[in-house]
């Protein structure tokens, strides 16, 4: 009998991902054994710092990507949008599958959209990226880092007196807390990050039995738009923590990828687009990041 050992954070929105996936597999598998090893990682024990002063990447990933090496774990369940472009040696993405919602949501006890925010209005986010997106259409706002899983932030919301703050809509979803949201933002200006709302299952290169049982877990759609996404954000240099937000989709055969790049606190903003047969995702995600590099998305990454 075959066991899997899935890797995984302790939070509760990490953990609900890690068992819709063993749910999968073991009902695609029948009799595969499947267990969740609980791991923690950087972010998970450092909390009282912003995650922009984190140095370097896979803050929420590494630790779970080094038990994959070390033989601990057989599959790691990541949140895509947490995991490095930088390709690790022996590790590969056996699956993406069918992504969530990509939106971002906003939360308010107060005010009934984002629109009815007062001048001034306080909005919590840990994100650099719907900072930078949120002061480029209210430039009076007071953007405020929050740190914490999703229920500590909703709770930070009414403590802190917060107007509003900002979560993905699909870890919402995930953990039944639908209820919490008062809109989601418009996604003309509001980009998600890259992988935003899609799981990144990886495993070991050379674990052919573990690839196999992935396999049917893949959604050929959500992985050429989150492939595209990534070799965009790959291209560009920027990591999970920079003002870069992308959206890809596939409508028929052709894989449409639109992203922004934007400074820091939010002055300046470049957005291209582009389109292509789905099968030339990555090139198209390499030649979206250079047509936005010519339109001076660098020198705003720099600043």
């Amino acid at each position: 009998m075959t066991t899997l050992r899935i890797g995984t954070r302790s939070s509760p929105l990490a953990l609900w991902q890690a068992n819709y996936v063993a749910d999968r597999l073991r009902a695609l598998h029948p009799g595969l054994v499947v267990e969740l090893v609980e791991i923690q990682t950087a972010g998970d024990r450092i909390r009282d710092v912003p995650l922009t002063s984190f140095a370097g990447e896979g803050v929420f990933t590494k630790a779970i990507q080094d038990a994959l090496l070390d033989n601990r774990v057989d599959v790691a369940v990541h949140s895509l949008k947490d995991l490095p472009t930088v390709v690790v040696d022996n590790l590969t993405l056996g699956a993406i599958p069918q992504r969530a919602p990509t939106g971002d949501a906003f939360i308010s006890k107060k005010h009934a959209s984002f629109a009815a925010l007062p001048p001034n209005a306080k909005v919590a986010t840990s994100s650099l990226r719907r900072r930078a997106q949120l002061l480029h259409q209210r430039p009076d706002l007071h953007v405020l880092d929050i740190r914490g899983n999703v229920d500590t932030r909703l709770r930070k919301l009414v403590d802190q007196n917060l107007d509003a703050t900002i979560l993905a809509e699909a870890g919402l979803r995930r953990l039944g807390l639908e209820a919490h949201i008062t809109e989601v933002l418009d996604a003309s200006w509001m980009f998600p990050a890259v992988g935003q709302g899609a799981l990144g299952i990886e495993c070991r290169r050379d674990d052919a039995t573990t690839n196999q049982f992935l396999q049917p877990l893949n959604d050929a759609a959500s992985r050429a738009a989150a492939l595209a996404e990534r070799a965009m954000l790959r291209t560009l240099g920027g990591g999970c923590h920079v003002p870069i937000g992308a959206r890809g989709s596939v409508v028929g055969s052709e894989l449409r990828l639109i992203g922004t790049v934007l400074a820091p606190d939010g002055s300046a903003r470049i957005i291209e687009s582009i389109a292509g047969p789905e099968q030339n995702c990555e090139t198209l995600g390499v030649e979206l990041a250079e047509a936005l590099k010519s339109q001076g998305a660098a020198a705003l990454l720099q600043s």
